[in-house]
């Protein structure tokens, strides 16, 4: 193709979740809530955490990073989008849209990781329970979330490497209310060949790849707690990792269909994209809180000595 008869598109146009200036404004409202309790609900897991010595375990680790991956996914695409929902003009730089598909894929690279390094962590705390401290050393630990979030930089690197070779021309209209690489790729008009390669290499290792680890673990685990006798035994064991394959649930359900799905701006396509980068993030302190015995009991006694401290 002769790129020299099109002129080159320095920004793009976000359509967004509506057109409708009273239903954006609904919109806002609702988003901006939104987005407000994923902020607020994540740092009070990660202030938790960091307060309570008791909470001073792997997998504490692991939801400690898992929570500031959720502050980063919401702060990605969340705020241009309250931008557009409340503007006439609804754009967004070139650089800007890579630069959001850049930490879109470090923020969803590095979660899919640590979902699955924690659902490791769960079969080895139940398939392996003598063994748990041996196996799950701090070394390993922090080795596996410096590794999910180094697997996750590396991700986005390669991909962004390749989409500022690429140039657009006429087309400039994303139909989505954020920049994703598979909307960038459709607007080019020059070579994305070895682009598609590189965003399908990232699917099979941060999609199904990671996907697999969790289906593994779980196989695993849920044979392990088939096989423990007392109904209260297998009630406890599954109580240990129910918020964690909820979690997973949500996000490799909702991540894995928006995917799966052609690129043409759908209702259902745009639902999926909203799950997974908005309303998971929210979701998750949720989940970990109200499912998990040690984490309400964390909270109390943090808020106990913080009103203790404000008395004094």
């Amino acid at each position: 193709m002769d790129l020299r008869n099109h002129s080159t598109v320095t920004e793009f146009i976000l359509l967004g979740l509506s057109a409708n200036p009273h239903t954006q404004a609904l919109l806002f409202v609702l988003f901006l809530g939104i987005y407000l309790l994923a902020i607020m609900g994540n740092l009070m897991m990660l202030l938790v955490i960091k307060a309570d010595s008791h909470l001073h375990m792997p997998m504490y680790f692991f939801l400690s990073h898992l929570s500031f991956v959720d502050i980063c996914f919401s702060s990605v695409t969340v705020p241009k989008m309250l931008e557009n929902l409340l503007s006439r003009r609804k754009t967004i730089s070139v650089e800007g849209c890579l630069a959001q598909v850049f930490f879109v894929f470090v923020a969803a690279g590095t979660e899919a990781c640590l979902l699955s390094v924690m659902a490791y962590d769960r079969y080895a705390a139940i398939c392996h329970p003598l063994l748990y401290g041996q196996i799950m050393s701090k070394k390993l630990y922090i080795q596996l979330v410096w590794g999910s979030w180094g697997l996750g930089f590396l991700d986005a690197l390669i991909n962004i490497f390749l989409a500022v070779n690429m140039i657009f021309c006429e087309a400039k209209i994303i139909p989505h209310y954020s920049c994703e690489m598979p909307s960038l790729l459709s607007l080019s008009c020059s070579d994305i060949s070895r682009n598609l390669i590189a965003l399908l290499c990232s699917t099979l290792l941060h999609g199904l790849g990671t996907f697999l680890l969790v289906s593994l673990s779980y196989a695993h685990i849920i044979t392990a707690i088939l096989s423990i006798s007392s109904t209260s035994g297998r009630s406890k064991a599954f109580s240990t990792c129910s918020s964690h394959l909820t979690a997973v649930t949500l996000y490799f359900g909702s991540g894995l269909l928006r995917h799966l799905m052609p690129n043409s701006g759908s209702p259902a396509e745009l639902i999926f994209s909203v799950q997974y980068t908005v309303i998971t993030p929210m979701l998750n302190p949720l989940i970990y809180s109200l499912k998990n015995k040690e984490v309400k009991v964390a909270l109390k006694r943090t808020l106990e000595k913080y009103l203790q401290h404000i008395r004094c």
